[in-house]
């Protein structure tokens, strides 16, 4: 089993930045992908960035290149999502989520969920 717990969330002006984390426990001593995944109110479920268990690849939806960035840190168990010119339409609840396969993220298929934070940008 893995725990996940994001922090980070809040309320930010368009434009500004945010930097979401997201702490694993439990077997970390697996190879997980890893992805932060959105949900705002009244739409589905979408990835927003994945990274593979080395973080020597990394995927993003369209809408956020170029101005966010999904990163992690092994030795600390942490993965972060970097949110730069952040737009109303970014508002949702960011969730951080693990798999043993990225594709597995990619599909949203993961095996283990974070609780969510909620991240609200003011136009």
């Amino acid at each position: 089993q893995v725990q996940l717990v994001e922090s980070g969330g809040g309320l930010v002006q368009a434009g500004g930045s945010l930097r979401l984390s997201c702490a694993a426990s439990g077997r970390t001593d697996s190879r997980y992908a890893m992805g932060w995944f959105r949900q705002a109110p009244g739409k589905e479920r979408e990835l927003v960035a994945g990274i593979h268990w080395s973080g020597t690849f990394t995927q993003y939806i369209d809408s956020v290149k170029g101005r966010f960035t999904i990163s992690r840190d092994h030795a600390k168990n942490t993965v972060h999502l970097q949110m730069t010119r952040l737009k109303p339409e970014d508002t949702a609840v960011y969730y951080c989520a693990a798999a043993g396969l990225l594709g597995s993220i990619v599909g949203g298929t993961a095996n283990y969920w974070g609780q969510g934070t909620q991240v609200t940008v003011s136009s």
